[in-house]
């Protein structure tokens, strides 16, 4: 053969009049194709290979007979060893074939009946719009994500949160490809008269057959409009070996590239060189405070009824606000609405167990949820009297509701609460808890345009208590709550334009502090700092269309409007003075709901993309984010005793600007993803502190406030093998993030002006995941990661002053501790895959720091007998097995 872009049927002329061979095909398939081949006695299957290595068309030659199919593959006979004793295939006795063929043959019966959309008539002229909703077929429950792909036009949608498409095309006949992760790839054969429904079910991925592969969204990344956006798969996290045994998303995320961490053991998170503070957590659209359990040790999220994980850097959508750095966006599952099930886990400090089921079949559904631990056992068993005296708990309960009143029309429920209380050698006790709830009603008007009603509601407060010595008994609180209503809107005027759009507001409740007495005979006097009040509101527009098959746009704009409500006392202080106690020269009283600062602005947002050849594509964003609610705390991780902080007077609302380009490319037919990201944001009023700063029932916290510019840029690399028996990704990050604080007065500067490093800069930072399927039942996990160790001040010299020794420091964050090295390990064994059993079980074996590595949390130093000495604390020190048994019904 020597074609040269030739149509594929001269190809098939060429072939079959050579080899002897007949072809059979659907010629819509090929209508488009050309061949380019230079080939010389070379066998049939290689010139096969050679020419369908970049379609979706696959192969099966049989008795001098080319069966050709799109998207899968046909068998034209059993394997060798099918029927071989002692093969890994399923015997008669392991599996029930019965429903599993009556379901290939109803799918098959779906694939090839023709679907009327809309009232038939004989005018084809014009575009009509099909929407519907893509289900499991097996739970009932929406698939986030799945694809409708038109296979003549390659013209396409995705489902958003709850399921739903939307797909505009010209009328008459067309070919539909759905597709979504662990699922199988259906066809459906649609003739558009006008605009109309056609709702889904597609098949979980599971096949008796050796190996499964999965294709769905593998070109997301690289054709999707949004850059900078990682999208976690369940079951991938739960192959990832993590510390104590419990599948945990944020320490997942932290294996991506542009997010890391400060500390071992924490859930706080910073991305591309933001504070924790400035990513916005939303919990089925509830804002969360604090994301963790036990200090950091867990996360608040149970793996077992989540659903999809979303995690925004870049290229923000103009319907996301309030946060500097990224969003991440947690969905619960809804709820089997076909039959009851379960599932849970236990392991040797926590335990869970979940259910869900139909409340009306096919209508209404729930899911519950519950963690609890019990470690305070094994705190007994370390060698410590102090440990012994510890105790440590917590639990966290989740209910979710959804209902399909008709096409028109869905409501959602959900409900979350969790409870912690850690006390340390029968002193301390600190307990924090969240409370989490929502509504949401989505309401179809018409086949182009939906709307979606919300309503939520956060509530976090922690307590301290002392009772240690009765005379300084004393406890302290805090708490926020916040309220929140949306209105979002999506319009589909026409194919591959989709119009979004909306407005919220928020109202804050924030109660700083109160520390009060605890018995008779405590001498603490009780303190309380004044309540702080205030609205955010916002509207906001976005649009996605393409302008070209190769160029993509997305613009968008939020405009935020935010002021602050008494009663409120403001201090006065004298101008051109630094702001400290001594300074103080009135206050100014507002009456309640009197504002008393307001600020607003606009919040541009930008994305394009440019499709190259052979799955490649460029893309460039920039946002820009409005915070006006700041975290306060003299930690670089989220604890329970930080307090937040509205924008007031004296501390403006930060604003962050960021710019982002990427290149993204798939390897090997589209099985490996490749991108480089490169970013540079700026940020304006971030929050530092004066050295020795009081935040904690401090009734002028503007007095030991700093407000500071920041920058921060960086590259990222990421390269993804997301099938095969060897899967897993690689990712690399190179960042600076920065601070410079150039006060008025010498008081109000540090470092001199100089730009220095945050808390969270940390200049390199590869991860390694990989994942290896011994066999059906048994898979090997391997976690391989470096950083760069945080910055640090540390005491590099002393000095007499007055006729007392002093110690004096370095410039501000001039050192840093040493690198981070860790290795994990686990292995993961699945039960025997019988259909019908009573429980689905596996077993998960796991060792944390493999090597035993005494990577250090933090530095500190203490004064020993006039010597400055300095110590090392690490939180695990040595290898820590782990031990995890599932079950699923």
């Amino acid at each position: 053969l020597n074609l040269n872009r030739a149509p594929f049927d001269a190809f098939v002329r060429e072939v079959e009049a050579q080899a002897s061979v007949r072809f059979y095909y659907d010629a819509r398939w090929t209508d488009t194709l050309t061949v380019t081949i230079s080939a010389s006695r070379l066998p049939l299957n290689t010139v096969l290979n050679q020419v369908f290595s970049s379609t979706i068309l696959q192969y099966a030659v049989h008795d001098q007979q080319v069966f050709l199919t799109a998207g899968r593959p046909i068998l034209a006979e059993l394997p060798g060893n099918f029927f071989r004793e002692g093969s890994d295939q399923p015997s008669a006795e392991q599996v029930d074939y019965s429903d599993y063929l009556r379901r290939q043959q109803q799918q098959q019966q779906e694939e090839e009946k023709l679907y009327a959309i809309g009232t038939r008539t004989n005018n084809l002229q014009g575009t009509a719009t099909i929407t519907g909703i893509i289900r499991d077929n097996k739970t009932g429950e929406p698939l986030i994500g799945a694809s409708v792909q038109v296979v003549q036009t390659q013209a396409g949608a995705a489902t958003n949160t709850f399921g739903s498409y939307s797909l505009t095309l010209p009328k008459g006949r067309h070919t539909l490809r759905i597709q979504s992760i662990g699922m199988k790839t259906t066809t459906r054969q649609v003739m558009v008269y006008a605009n109309g429904k056609l709702d889904i079910a597609l098949d979980e991925d599971v096949t008796p057959l050796k190996e499964v592969i999965v294709e769905a969204e593998r070109d997301a990344r690289v054709m999707g409009m949004q850059m900078g956006v990682e999208r976690l798969d369940i079951r991938t996290m739960k192959n990832i070996p993590l510390a104590l045994g419990e599948t945990d998303i944020i320490k997942v995320m932290l294996t991506l590239p542009g997010v890391q961490t400060v500390g071992e053991g924490t859930s706080g998170f910073n991305v591309r060189g933001g504070a924790t503070n400035q990513n916005l957590i939303l919990y089925n659209d509830a804002v969360v405070y604090n994301p963790a359990h036990l200090f950091g040790f867990f996360s608040s999220f149970n793996p077992d009824i989540l659903k999809n994980v979303e995690l925004f850097k870049s290229g923000i959508t103009a319907d996301y606000g309030g946060r500097l750095s990224s969003v991440l966006d947690v969905r619960t599952r809804e709820g089997n609405l076909k039959k009851f099930s379960g599932s849970g886990g236990i392991s040797p400090i926590t335990g869970r167990l979940s259910l869900e089921g139909p409340i009306i079949k096919d209508k209404t559904s729930f899911i519950v949820g519950g963690r609890s631990t019990y470690s305070d056992w094994l705190l007994k068993q370390l060698n410590s009297e102090t440990l012994n005296n510890s105790s440590a708990s917590f639990y966290d309960l989740n209910a979710n509701i959804s209902h399909t009143h008709n096409d028109n029309n869905s409501f959602y429920l959900s409900g979350y609460l969790s409870q912690d209380r850690f006390s340390f050698n029968r002193d301390t006790l600190y307990s924090y808890s969240d409370r989490n709830a929502s509504f949401k009603w989505k309401h179809a008007f018409s086949t182009k345009l939906t709307g979606l009603f919300s309503g939520s509601y956060s509530d976090y407060r922690f307590n301290v208590s002392s009772k240690a010595n009765p005379v300084e008994a004393a406890e302290m609180d805090f708490r926020i709550r916040q309220w929140q209503g949306k209105a979002d809107f999506t319009w589909f005027p026409k194919a591959r334009h989709t119009v979004t759009g909306g407005m919220s507001a928020i109202r804050y409740s924030l109660s700083p502090g109160n520390l009060n007495p605890v018995g008779p005979e405590s001498k603490t006097i009780p303190e309380t700092i004044q309540q702080e009040q205030a609205w955010e509101t916002a509207l906001y527009i976005g649009e996605d269309f393409e302008i070209t098959p190769r160029l993509g746009l997305y613009a968008g704009m939020r405009y935020s409007f935010y002021q602050m409500v008494g009663p409120r006392d403001v201090y006065q202080y004298v101008p051109g003075q630094p702001r400290q106690v001594s300074t103080i020269t009135d206050t100014i009283s507002y009456a309640a709901g009197e504002p008393v600062a307001r600020y607003h602005g606009a919040e541009p947002r930008l994305a394009l993309r440019y499709t190259l050849p052979r799955y490649s594509s460029v893309k460039v964003s920039f946002n820009r984010m409005r915070q006006y609610i700041q975290m306060l705390s003299n930690t670089t991780v989220i604890a329970p005793t930080d307090i937040w902080k509205l924008s007031d007077t004296y501390i403006r609302p930060q604003i962050g600007d960021q710019v982002s380009i990427g290149y993204y490319k798939n390897l090997r037919s589209n099985t490996i993803e490749t991108s480089v990201e490169a970013y540079y944001k700026t940020i304006r009023d971030a929050t530092d502190f004066k050295d020795g700063a009081e935040l904690l029932l401090n009734p002028h916290i503007e007095t030991d406030v700093l407000l500071a510019n920041g920058k921060a840029y960086g590259v990222e690399f990421f390269i993804k093998k997301a099938s095969g028996k060897l899967n897993g990704w690689i990712s690399y990050t190179w960042s600076r993030s920065l601070l410079q604080i150039d006060g008025p007065t010498l008081i109000e500067t540090v470092n001199n002006g100089k730009w220095y490093a945050s808390p969270y800069d940390k200049p390199h930072a590869v991860n390694v995941i990989s994942n290896y399927k011994l066999n059906r039942r048994v898979n090997f996990s391997l976690n391989v990661t470096y950083s760069t160790g945080r910055p640090i001040t540390i005491p590099i010299a002393k000095y007499e002053l007055g006729g007392s020794e002093r110690v004096f420091y370095s410039d501000r964050n001039s050192f840093r501790i040493p690198d981070y090295f860790r290795t994990d390990a686990s292995i993961n064994v699945e039960g025997n895959h019988k259909v019908k059993k009573l429980a689905h079980s596996s077993w998960t074996f796991a060792v944390y720091n493999l090597t035993g590595r005494n990577n250090p949390y933090s530095v500190y130093f203490t004064n020993e007998g006039g010597q400055i000495k300095g110590y090392q604390l690490s939180i695990f020190a040595y290898p820590i097995p782990t031990i995890t048994y599932n079950f699923k019904f």
